[in-house]
């Protein structure tokens, strides 16, 4: 099976594969236990720790570990809504784990910033309403999931400074995809392993002082969170995390989008008819979320057919995948609901060949050719 559902879940890498069975063996006590082998567990934590806080270029004593970006995002707005009663406003074209976890907390307080119609978080209307109004938080992902393109988190972080409101950024599809450098200025950040190869379960959030923890029961994490640390998940996390980030400095991502934009150059030719969303605002170098011709039947059948010819593909945010309501993104980018039954997610990883992409496009051919006779 060639995989190309990385946004989703990026299979675990051989050097996290490592890194985590490393840890199980040096690594088998509570780092919260005051013995020696305990000490080595929190030993192993803070350097876990240290390296993260290198790579967002914040202090170690900010970060707190998390089962992932879903939990953080939970974190998030439940921290908001204890300190503020203001709205908490958000990109309509959030992960559906913020979207949710903000009306749990906020109720109707919560204000969707719109997004362009390439999808992109509209900035200047969050400048107008800043003048004024004064959120409780705005929140705005680094990348988007199902597009791939990237948010203007950076200039968003500045309008916020400028008018003292936190400003929370979910970076899990930023992380181990492009650097991590700068993240850290954000009063809060988030992110997972399972998208750049580490293990499911495991992430990561920066806190802002004042903070208020979700989870309670235990000193754990100073506080900030309660429970027993996934020690071996965490250390595999950022051996995955220093991989990528060596790749990153190295450019290697570079090869990998021409790869990708080769893919769309020849899929265009192929089938004239596919659009590719986000075209041309700059968007992941592993993405391509594609509308596919409607005479080919829907996107679940565009699954199924590929899925027999060995490609597992998504239709979008693995969360919400099985629902028949339109991808919310889609929704915000001004699309009517019958073309978000024809989008397609196509998302590599860094282990994805050149050869796998020209073998992807042979097999949307072949499916294209298999579902257009089904119809006619």
């Amino acid at each position: 099976m060639r995989y190309f559902d990385h946004n989703a879940t990026s299979p675990l890498s051989t050097i996290a594969r490592q890194a985590w069975l490393d840890a199980i063996e040096r690594f088998p006590g509570n780092p919260s236990s005051p013995h020696r082998v305990g000490a080595r567990a929190d030993n192993a934590l803070n350097d876990a720790r240290q390296a993260a806080a290198q790579w967002l270029g914040c202090s170690p004593l900010d970060l707190v570990w998390t089962s992932g970006a879903t939990e953080a995002n939970n974190v998030v707005f439940h921290h908001a809504a204890q300190v503020a009663e203001a709205e908490a406003w958000l990109s309509a074209i959030e992960h559906p784990s913020a979207h949710a976890a903000a009306r749990k907390y906020f109720g109707d307080r919560v204000q969707l910033i719109p997004a362009t119609a390439d999808g992109v978080t509209d900035l200047n209307w969050l400048a107008d309403r800043l003048k004024a109004h004064r959120p409780a938080l705005v929140a705005i992902m680094a990348a988007n999931n199902e597009t791939g393109v990237l948010q203007p988190w950076s200039e968003a972080l500045a309008l916020c400074r400028e008018h003292g409101i936190p400003f929370a950024c979910d970076a899990a599809q930023w992380i181990g995809k492009l650097p991590a450098a700068g993240l850290g200025e954000c009063d809060l950040v988030m992110g997972c392993a399972h998208k750049f190869g580490g293990p499911q379960g495991v992430g990561f959030m920066k806190i802002p002082d004042g903070f208020r923890p979700l989870l309670v029961g235990g000193p754990q994490e100073d506080g900030h969170r309660a429970g027993t640390e996934n020690v071996a998940g965490i250390h595999a996390m950022t051996a995955a995390w220093a991989e990528r980030e060596r790749q990153l400095a190295d450019s290697e991502q570079e090869l990998r989008q021409s790869w990708r934009d080769q893919f769309i150059a020849d899929l265009g030719k192929a089938l004239p008819e596919v659009e590719v969303l986000g075209n041309p605002v700059p968007r992941l170098w592993n993405t391509v979320a594609a509308l596919m011709p409607a005479s080919a039947d829907c996107r679940r059948r565009w699954v199924v057919q590929l899925d027999k010819l060995g490609f597992a593909v998504s239709t979008g945010s693995a969360c919400a995948s099985g629902k028949e309501k339109p991808s919310h993104v889609l929704t915000a980018m001004g699309r009517h609901p019958r073309e978000a039954d024809r989008m397609l997610r196509f998302s590599a990883g860094w282990e994805t060949s050149a050869d796998d992409w020209r073998a992807l496009l042979d097999a949307v051919r072949s499916a294209h050719d298999a579902l257009s006779a089904r119809v006619s």
